[in-house]
């Protein structure tokens, strides 16, 4: 397996924070993280069960793809990524700031 050999700090590039994010982190429990290319479900359940020492019950991972942007005047590329949104049971959380 390729992906064995990967820390947890290197898995979890940083928390997506987004209003629709912190709605989902106080409603459902529903964290989401911005990951590195090269990761799976099992490494990024594996990084936040080290991390934080919670167990996430599911883990979604999406795309994000690359967008075209137009600020200040001057045309530019946002570059894309990968997301991961990581399902936690009830009264379990995660202290992010």
């Amino acid at each position: 397996m390729a992906n064995a050999n990967i820390k947890a700090e290197n898995v979890l590039l940083r928390p997506h924070v987004t209003e629709k994010a912190a709605l989902g982190a106080d409603r459902a429990g529903v964290y989401v993280f911005e990951v590195s290319e090269n990761s799976n479900k099992n490494t990024i359940a594996a990084s936040v069960k080290a991390l934080y020492k919670v167990t996430p019950m599911k883990v979604r991972v999406t795309k994000m793809m690359s967008k075209a942007v137009f600020v200040r005047g001057k045309r530019g590329v946002k570059k894309g990524g990968k997301k991961a949104y990581v399902y936690l049971k009830k009264g379990d959380k995660i202290e992010l700031l």
